[in-house]
């Protein structure tokens, strides 16, 4: 195409005025294709196919006419991939409620082993009591469930396998379009390294699964008072690695489908201080989270259930029962409850104060909502998780309460992506 436009345009010079539109037109439609823009120029080609030229002019005229009516695959592919990319974010939503349900129900340690491709699901009731029968030979069923029965065991099974096989169905939606879209030249040099990336984290996902399932199965529960579980390490990082999953799914999403807003003209300091303040909202929501799998994972919440106080206490007298000090944050239920609920109060203010300062600041006309929206969601959540406390955290409420830190974590995703082109210009 550049070469038909550098060898017609002097000829096409020739026969028309400098001041014609055909001559614009040709001008700006060179400087179009060399600066390696991707688009279609319908006024050219409408000017183009008016112009009565010559024959070198006619062949411009046809090379123009084959090249702006070429059908446009970067935005076809735009929005394929972002809505894959939207897809792709959704299925680990669901994938961490999922996970939560499996948690709360503690059915995680139902299968204790593991394929690449997917467990065969018992069929005959044989295959069922051998199933049982491998289960009855770890420390969950020996010290825990020693009445279970065949037909409570195939409950937590299913719900064991169900957040398994969705796990590889997300593998499957991933890979599949992935391989699709890089062959037909959909994504660009950025993209194709986040695909790479994003399905490394997706098998990193999977072995970290089976990690922390393997934590709960190991002999180290000795004594009867003894609670068979996976280590709350590893369920944290199961479920961080989650979080940036979905996080990194969304947020490239957001980049297809709805791309962040320009502030015009001068932008204030004030406003590049907000952008820093919504980013620092992103990561304590993110954190009080992380500090919410420890919870789940120690059963946390089942300790002090009154607020705001603990047992009448601000403070309460266990907060560093173990030894060495640090333990406690990690290993103390008493503690990780009192973190969590310090860093809830924390998040909580900081998102008010972004709220209360967004109707202040000039910002993209999307970030109004979008802080609006974290604002609403915050104070759902913590209304959630306090309501999941005192009522000795049931099942449907404790599920709503994880799902509600990943919804809170979406919107300030979204502030922040509005947030992008807010940028300081160089001097």
């Amino acid at each position: 195409m550049l070469n038909y436009l550098r060898l017609a345009t002097p000829h096409v010079r020739a026969t028309v005025n400098s001041s014609s539109p055909v001559w614009k037109n040709l001008t700006a439609c060179r400087s179009f294709v060399t600066g390696n823009a991707f688009g279609r120029s319908p006024n050219l080609l409408q000017n183009v196919k008016k112009a009565n030229i010559t024959t070198p002019g006619r062949i411009l005229r046809t090379s123009l006419t084959r090249y702006c009516t070429k059908p446009d695959v970067t935005e076809k592919g735009r929005k394929a991939v972002g809505y894959w990319l939207l897809g792709c974010s959704g299925m680990v939503f669901v994938a961490v409620v999922l996970g939560g349900v499996t948690r709360l129900t503690e059915s995680g340690l139902s299968m204790v082993t593991w394929k690449l491709l997917g467990e065969k699901m018992p069929r005959s009731q044989q295959e069922w009591q051998e199933e049982f029968e491998r289960y009855q030979q770890f420390p969950e069923f020996k010290i825990k469930n020693k009445d279970m029965t065949l037909s409570e065991f195939k409950m937590i099974w299913f719900m064991e396998y169900g957040h398994r096989m969705w796990g590889r169905l997300i593998g499957a939606f991933y890979a599949i379009p992935a391989v699709y879209f890089w062959s037909r030249g959909y994504l660009d040099r950025g993209m194709k390294i986040r695909t790479v990336a994003f399905g490394a984290l997706i098998a990193a996902q999977g072995l970290m699964g089976w990690y922390m399932v393997k934590s709960g199965l190991e002999d180290r529960f000795q004594h009867e008072s003894d609670v068979p579980r996976v280590s709350q390490y590893r369920l944290a990082s199961h479920l961080g690695f989650a979080f940036v999953l979905y996080t990194l799914f969304l947020w490239s999403a957001l980049d297809k489908l709805l791309p962040a807003q320009k502030l015009l003209g001068q932008i204030p300091a004030a406003t590049f201080k907000f952008k820093g303040l919504a980013h620092a909202t992103k990561a304590a929501v993110f954190i009080t989270a992380m500090s919410g799998a420890l919870v789940a994972g120690l059963d946390a919440g089942l300790v002090y259930n009154s607020f705001p106080k603990m047992a009448d206490r601000w403070i309460p007298s266990d907060i560093l029962a173990m030894s060495p000090t640090l333990r406690n944050f990690t290993e103390n239920p008493t503690t990780v409850q009192f973190d969590h609920r310090v860093l809830g109060t924390a998040t909580l203010t900081l998102i008010t104060g972004v709220f209360m300062l967004s109707r202040r600041r000039v910002l993209p006309p999307r970030a109004y909502t979008a802080a609006t929206a974290v604002a609403a969601m915050g104070w759902l959540q913590v209304l959630l998780g306090i309501t999941t406390l005192l009522t000795y955290v049931p099942v449907p409420l404790a599920a709503s309460h994880q799902s509600g830190s990943l919804l809170l974590l979406s919107f300030a995703i979204w502030l922040t992506h509005e947030m992008k082109m807010v940028k300081r210009l160089p001097k």
